[in-house]
């Protein structure tokens, strides 16, 4: 049978339309693992190939199952991390104030699922501004008690190999204004190599500003849906300036992850969830 031209033609593009409406639904379930080289000048050699896994805006909930969470944390294990960070947003805020609390309490079967992590070193933590808006209180109990993993609320621990010293600094919400990044330095050596995880990456021009070494973050999803030729259709505020990847600025680095719950519809496209692994290496 022929067809018109014009028939091809709308017939091509309704393939088109339905072949990326396929592609954005399956999307948020093809986790990639993306390796990352980050050299630094003042690691110590204790710590030179140390591998740190970052995984980010989790939003457990009914698009980021149990079964799906576990899925991802073997995947994680599976990369033999030394250091494990998680960098926010493990549950998703409701919009009316008497939901907030029920939705906080996600954090509690999200929590029974990341005591699996594996990682000599430690697991620790910082919060999102969706932890915020539920109960953060809630959120840092089940992450703590369920998992063993030390929430990083304004404050610094010292991480030690072979008689060397490696600091990590958590910082709490930029959006919800609880970031106090002296408070979180407080009795770190300005001299000491300093990693800091804080949700939000536009808060990396702070930062630039005190003795860190490289920042990790999270926050932004990649904009979760992005055009070609065009980017993010949506990024959220402090996330607009570095929404994705690696940043040098000098002896700064900053990264981005795109984490790998979602938000809204459960679309993604061309902007997959990431598990993050960095090697550190000791920059000559």
């Amino acid at each position: 049978m022929s067809l018109s031209r014009r028939k091809f033609l709308e017939l091509g593009v309704s393939s088109l339309a339905g072949g990326a409406l396929g592609t954005s639904l399956y999307e948020p379930h093809e986790c990639v693992v993306s390796e990352v080289e980050v050299r630094l000048k003042r690691l110590p050699s204790a710590f030179d190939g140390l591998r740190l896994a970052q995984l980010s805006d989790i939003h457990f909930n009914s698009f980021m199952t149990a079964d799906h969470l576990n899925q991802v944390i073997e995947r994680t294990n599976a990369q033999k991390p030394d250091l494990v960070v998680l960098t926010g947003d493990f549950v998703t805020a409701a919009p009316q104030m008497r939901d907030r609390m029920a939705r906080a309490e996600q954090a509690w079967p999200c929590a029974d699922v990341l005591r699996r992590i594996a990682c000599p070193l430690g697991c620790f933590a910082v919060l999102g501004n969706h932890d915020y808006d539920t109960n953060a209180d809630v959120i840092t109990e089940a992450l703590s008690t369920r998992s063993r993993i030390q929430v990083l609320r304004n404050r610094a621990i010292g991480i030690e190999r072979d008689g060397a010293r490696l600091w990590l600094a958590g910082i709490d919400n930029v959006t919800t204004r609880h970031a106090k990044p002296v408070d979180a330095l407080f009795g770190v050596p300005n001299q000491e190599c300093t990693l800091v995880a804080v949700h939000e990456p536009d808060f990396a021009d702070e930062m630039r500003k005190f003795p860190v070494d490289f920042q990790i973050s999270g926050h932004s999803h990649g904009g979760q849906v992005r055009m070609p030729g065009v980017g993010a259709l949506y990024l959220p505020r402090w996330a607009r300036k570095y929404p994705m990847g690696h940043y040098k600025f000098g002896e700064f680095q900053l990264y981005t992850n795109r984490g790998i719950g979602v938000i809204g519809l459960p679309m993604r496209f061309l902007c997959p969830p990431e598990i993050t692994v960095f090697t550190l290496k000791k920059q000559a």
